[in-house]
């Protein structure tokens, strides 16, 4: 089994053990939850990148700062018109990311998603329950080659 950062394993194990539907309430009570990680005013970053991207219903901002050894803090800035099931995965990754090394951000593989989410959501969503994730990651490489 792959190793995940601790507490991203640790939310991956929770929604394992979920039957369907208690799956989802937990999905739509974290999509309400996302505001909690976004940047807060004066909060300084090593690294913000805020864009639209052809994959989402809106703007997503990406915000990193670096702390000792290059561990990586993420806060996500979200528009209006985010997806719920979006908005559930921006908590869950900041949440089971922060406090991970760059590398460690780097080498998640994308397999857990299904196992958070349900497979039928993954094909009802399609791409668009990575773009999180991937966002993730192109600011940890920018930040690792800097």
């Amino acid at each position: 089994m792959q190793a995940y950062p601790a507490a991203l394993g640790e939310l991956i194990a929770f929604f394992e053990s979920l039957p369907e539907g208690e799956r989802r309430e937990n999905l739509i009570d974290l999509a309400a939850a996302s505001a909690a990680h976004a940047p807060k005013e004066g909060e300084k970053f090593d690294l913000e990148d805020v864009r639209k991207d052809a994959e989402c219903t809106d703007t997503v901002g990406v915000h990193v700062r670096l702390e000792q050894d290059d561990h990586a803090y993420f806060a996500v800035s979200l528009g209006p018109k985010v997806q719920t099931l979006t908005k559930a995965l921006t908590t869950i990754l900041c949440r089971g990311l922060n406090g991970s090394t760059l590398r460690e951000v780097l080498d998640v593989p994308q397999d857990f998603v299904p196992r958070i989410i349900g497979a039928e959501l993954v094909r009802l969503r399609s791409q668009t329950v990575y773009y999180v994730l991937t966002r993730m990651k192109q600011a940890a490489q920018v930040l690792q080659q800097k």
